[in-house]
This record gives C-alpha cells, structure tokens and sequence, in this order.
C-alpha cells in the first residue's frame, strides 16, 4: 500500500436493525443507541457512521439524515458520516440542503459516504430503475459539488437538469461535507480516485485496496489527505467463552441478509479479484487485538476503523464495556502507532 497519510480515527457504525429478539420496540432501541454514542464521545471516539437500506423486516435504518441531525444534537466533537448512502435513491439538491443545514447545525463535523446501491428490491420498491444507477450517482455527485461551491449553476445531464440555481445555506466546510465513495469494483475504485473522494473499499483486494494507490497516481494525486475507512469490529475480552457466543448469533443474523441481498443481486455485482478484504470480529486479548488490528491498518492502509455499536437482535448496553475496554486499552496504542 502507499503510505498512509491522514492521522488514524475511531468510531462506531450503527445501522439500528431490530429483530424481535432483541425484545425492545424500535423506538428504545434507537434511544439507546443515541446515549452509547454519547458515552462513545467520551471515550474518545471520532466518528458515528450511518449505513442505510430499505424494507427490511428488522427496520435497518432507512432514513440517516434525521438520525446524523439527532447525534450531532447530542454531542460537540464527534463527526458523522454514512457507510453508506445509497445515493440513486436521494435528490442531489435535497441531499446538499439537508447536509448544509446539518453542516450548520453542527459546526461542520457532518461527512457524506456514498454508494450506487445494489439490491434489487429497494430500487423496485422506490421506483428507481436499476439500471440508472450509474449515471444516477455520477451526476448526483457532480450536482452536490456544484451545490455547495457556493455560486449559481446550471447543469444539464440524463437524469438532473437545474437552470440557474443558487443553493443555501452554504456549508461550514470549505467546498461542503466531505465525501466518500464506496467501491467493490476497479470502476467504483477509480470513479472515488478520479472525484477526489476518501475511500470506501468492499469486497476483494484486487479490485480495491491494492489497485487505490495507482488509481490515486493516475489522477496525479499523491494520496495526501486521502481517507480510507472500513469496518472492522472488535472485542476485547479475558473471556471469549462468555463474550463471544451472543455476538456471534447477532453476527449470523447480519450475514444471513447480506448473503440475500447478494444472492438476489447476482447480475449487479462483479466477481472481484485477489481475497476478500476481511471485515470480522477480531476477538482476543487487549494485547491480541491490538497485534491483529495493527497488521490490518498497514496492509489495507485504514485511516478510519469502525467497530459496531449494537449488532442486530443485541442492547446497546451490552456492546457499551467492549467499546470501553477497546477505546482504554488499545485505541491508544494504535495512535501512537498510526499518528
């Protein structure tokens, strides 16, 4: 990998799936979630990520604008950012107001990651052809640059024509929230070198992370500045015969809907090459830990890494002392190991 560049960060990923083994209604679950995030602050963390889908049984979180709002409410320094927005499903000049208002609202610590999308279902059920996926995110991308430039614009594409418009508020940060893009292919790779993007790598290696660093000196970008974030939890535990099981049943909960989002999306997604980038718990001692999750930011080159807050069907309550162990026994570690 090129050289890692921007200091490392930590946070937390939630995507408040609710099954009904988790005994609670949706609405104290999403309660629950808020006050973990809080203590998460305290603990130092930098960064709440949002993902979202659609018309899922278990309510995984189909609207994160209103969620970011709710989070930055609750806190000072914690940023927030999606993982991801399946941005053909969002209005680019209502996506760049929501988030210059939340820019506003929060001093500047919103962030934006997005995605083409891929499940089938969700697009029939929004009415948004699949097939436009593609140019659906190229041009939304260009729109929320022109959005928050801060000058009138004109644009004219396939799917968005705006005639002399002027977007406000303008937002804290120079030139808008900063933005992410996901990729699990060579196109997705380079469409997130070629915007100037930070970097959202799924799926294999060979199509990803190995090929970001030529992908970046393609464009003439030395990488300076550039971010590249995923998700990779971890349990810090004396005692994984006690701490691992219930996790792992959430975790078989979480893959059993990816593997059917995945077998019904067959003909979207592309085959991919080199190994899958691991995205597992990485369960063990402080010390364990910290040895696995140091060879895992200097070979993929991770500038943000994510543990999850709540895995479906468990209390946010139960996740709340790995997240304390993980931020006083080896977060810090890793920072004067990374910068």
């Amino acid at each position: 990998m090129a050289e890692r560049r921007a200091p490392l960060r930590f946070g937390v990923a939630y995507d408040f799936r609710n099954p009904p083994s988790s005994g609670i209604d949706d609405a104290r679950l999403y309660a629950e979630c808020l006050e973990q995030v809080v203590v998460a602050e305290q603990l130092g963390y930098d960064v709440a990520w949002l993902a979202e889908h659609h018309f899922v049984a278990d309510g995984y979180l189909p609207s994160w604008v209103p969620v970011a709002g709710a989070i930055l409410a609750r806190t000072t320094t914690l940023r927030v950012s999606t993982d991801i927005a399946v941005l053909p499903f969002h209005h680019p000049i209502r996506l760049a107001e929501d988030l210059a208002v939340l820019d506003n609202l929060s001093g500047g610590r919103i962030e934006l990651g997005v995605g083409m999308g891929y499940v089938a279902t969700e697009f029939a059920g929004l009415g948004v052809p699949l097939a436009e996926r593609v140019s659906r995110t190229e041009e939304a991308l260009d729109v929320l640059a022109l959005a928050w430039s801060g000058e009138r614009f004109r644009y004219h594409g396939r799917r968005f024509r705006f005639e002399d418009l002027r977007v406000t508020p303008d937002p804290v940060q120079p030139g808008g929230p900063p933005v992410w893009i996901a990729a699990m292919s060579e196109a997705g790779t380079r469409r997130a070198a070629r915007r100037g993007a930070h970097f959202l790598p799924q799926g294999h290696r060979g199509d990803t992370t190995d090929l970001w660093p030529e992908a970046l000196r393609s464009v003439g970008d030395d990488g300076a500045g550039r971010r590249v974030g995923m998700i990779r939890p971890a349990l810090v535990t004396d005692d994984r015969a006690r701490d691992w099981p219930p996790i792992r049943a959430a975790e078989a909960e979480r893959v059993a809907l990816y593997r059917e989002f995945f077998t019904h999306s067959r003909p979207t997604l592309s085959r991919g090459r080199g190994e899958r980038i691991p995205q597992t718990w990485v369960i063990g001692t402080a010390e364990e830990v910290f040895d696995e999750l140091e060879r895992f930011i200097e070979d993929y080159g991770v500038t943000d890494l994510m543990t999850w807050g709540c895995p479906p069907g468990m209390r946010p309550e139960a996740i709340t002392p790995h997240l304390v162990r993980f931020a006083e026994q080896v977060m810090p570690r890793l920072r004067a190991r990374f910068g």
